[in-house]
């Protein structure tokens, strides 16, 4: 296909590219979306917004301004809900992606001598890897036992006949180095006939597939939005907790004073009185310059709708491995088992990454020893992206 008729293919697709609404740098042809999302432009003026109100303000902008502050993490809730498949109250956004694990798994991995090994998958996230390992120190077990690491494709057989001894099953719902897209629903089912308590790191599935957790009765979630929600470099990141386990008060927490009752909150009290909601877990005030970014990327998700962009999503990805032919993919050709994501093996990554930006503007991330990673983002991406990627590829 010539690069004519890629451009023609861009102006003809039922859902015309946003690009323009981004900050692309130098025009590249930027995929690696799946590692730090480009700025949507009406981040800016939002951020001026608060520094205005801040600036105007003072620590009256808590309750007055634009977006008075003191509830300004509620105004994410439903978004971020839509977003991933829940009810309002199943949701918060708050902290960082591993801090999030980590409050978490206080609540719900509750070892005991006959049921204390943790799941998870072999090629998982290595902060996902200390987290857990973290935890076990933590409850006094020795990691190297009771963590256990599979192939995704052992997971549904290891629960099957092992799965009593399982008290966290804790994956990625989409594989960080390979873009393969886990089965959600069903690892969860099964986690759950073998008793486990089962949670997911959606850092690269958030924005990246449809899900659909309250239905899917995961127990719990968490996920980063400055990878496909485009939030920016540390950006807030968000929880998920079943409604089911909302009320329960056997179940340990940690806490903090922005997961008591709102409406008492300045009283000072020294016990707290929690909430019904995914709020309970929140510990701190929320970082309103952080959260504005989050705020302005939800509803661009919301005014498209995460079944369009999963459609553009799967035409682009598909388009991109026909220009990867011959090269080593990683990621399944299943277009339903994978996400916006295409993994290539190649000698010495970094400096095969280095070259296709020097050399052709093509941005790609790179994992040590030897795999490039091409996300072609759905709201930004084109299929002239991928022609580009494919032809730098190619010769390099």
């Amino acid at each position: 296909m010539t690069e004519t008729e890629v451009l023609a293919l861009d102006a003809a697709d039922q859902l015309p590219t946003r690009r323009a609404e981004f900050h692309v740098p130098s025009e590249w042809a930027y995929l690696a979306g799946n590692s730090l999302g480009l700025q949507h432009r009406s981040v800016r003026p939002r951020l001026l917004d608060e520094l205005d109100d801040w600036a105007q303000l003072g620590v009256e902008g808590h309750l007055e301004g634009k977006r008075p502050w003191f509830s300004y993490h509620e105004q994410l809730r439903e978004p971020a809900a839509r977003l991933v498949g829940a009810q309002p109250g199943e949701v918060v956004l708050m902290n960082s992606l591993t801090v999030n694990l980590h409050l978490m798994m206080v609540s719900f991995y509750r070892p005991t001598v006959d049921r204390n090994l943790i799941v998870i998958e072999d090629s998982t996230f290595p902060s996902d890897s200390y987290a857990v390992r973290s935890q076990a120190v933590f409850h006094g077990y020795d990691p190297d036992v009771v963590v256990v690491r599979l192939e995704t494709s052992d997971v549904l057989d290891f629960l099957a006949a092992q799965g009593d001894r399982v008290a966290l099953v804790m994956l990625g719902g989409v594989n960080y180095l390979t873009g393969e897209l886990l089965d959600i629903p069903a690892i969860t089912a099964a986690g759950h006939a073998a008793g486990s308590v089962v949670g997911w790191d959606l850092a690269h599935a958030a924005g990246n597939v449809p899900l659909q957790l309250h239905d899917w009765d995961v127990d719990w979630a968490a996920w980063c939005t400055y990878k496909y929600l485009n939030s920016g470099p540390g950006a807030v990141a968000g929880a998920f907790v079943h409604v089911r386990h909302l009320a329960d008060r056997t179940r340990p927490r940690f806490e903090g004073w922005w997961g008591t009752q709102p409406a008492t909150r300045f009283t000072m009290s020294p016990v707290l009185s929690p909430v019904d909601t995914a709020d309970a877990w929140q510990l701190s005030n929320p970082p309103i310059l952080a959260m504005s970014p989050v705020l302005a990327s939800l509803e661009v998700f919301d005014a498209v709708g995460m079944t369009a962009l999963r459609a553009k999503s799967q035409r682009l990805t598909a388009y991109l491995e026909t220009q990867l032919d011959g090269l080593d993919v990683l990621t399944p050709r299943d277009p339903d088992r994978r996400g916006a994501q295409l993994s290539v093996r190649v000698p010495d990554a970094a400096a095969v990454s280095k070259r296709l930006r020097a050399e052709f503007g093509v941005i790609a991330d790179s994992r040590e020893p030897d795999v490039i990673r091409l996300a072609p983002a759905p709201l930004y991406n084109t299929f002239h992206d991928c022609w580009r990627a494919g032809e730098a590829m190619r010769r390099v």
